[in-house]
């Protein structure tokens, strides 16, 4: 079987950030996946479900809000190997592009004191499994850490 682009990078090597991971054309607009990687592949402990579930819960909620964005999310979702999410955005565009709307995001996330949104049995299929306090503090730390010390190393894949 022929490995898939995401599997192509070299895991040993990525840092937390922002990355992107393909571009798909689509008629005439193109598509561009963003692969944030909050916490380092392999080196770090990954992310419990719950944590990460709240991330997602607050993330998507945020991004489909977003007041001059809204119309350019098309999909987000977490990675199965719970190091974070891929995002997935309307455009022709670059990991810069999109550190402005990560850091606001982020801020939101790191500083969210309130309910889980749509945390409730009639609005989720796992309204029990969520961790706020986790998702803010591991927010802040890739706020902190990352957006506010971003690099090329955070912004452009590894080589092999």
């Amino acid at each position: 079987m022929k490995k898939i682009a995401s599997f192509l990078v070299n895991h040993l090597k990525l840092l937390p950030g922002i990355y992107v991971s393909r571009k798909d054309y689509i008629g005439g607009e193109v598509i561009t996946t963003f692969d944030i990687r909050m916490t380092r592949p392999n080196f770090e402990p990954i992310m419990n479900t719950a944590e990460l579930h709240t991330i997602e819960h607050l993330a998507a909620t945020w991004l489909r809000n977003h007041p001059t964005r809204w119309d350019k999310i098309i999909y987000f979702w977490p990675m199965g190997c719970r190091t974070w999410c891929y995002l997935l955005l309307n455009g022709d565009l670059s990991s810069k592009d999109i550190v402005p709307l990560m850091k606001e995001l982020f801020a939101f996330m790191k500083e969210y004191h309130e309910e889980v949104p749509w945390a409730t049995a009639r609005d989720c299929g796992c309204y029990l499994d969520h961790n706020l306090p986790m998702a803010r503090f591991l927010s802040k730390r890739f706020y902190d850490e990352v957006l506010m010390n971003l690099t090329d190393a955070n912004l452009i894949y590894p080589a092999n």
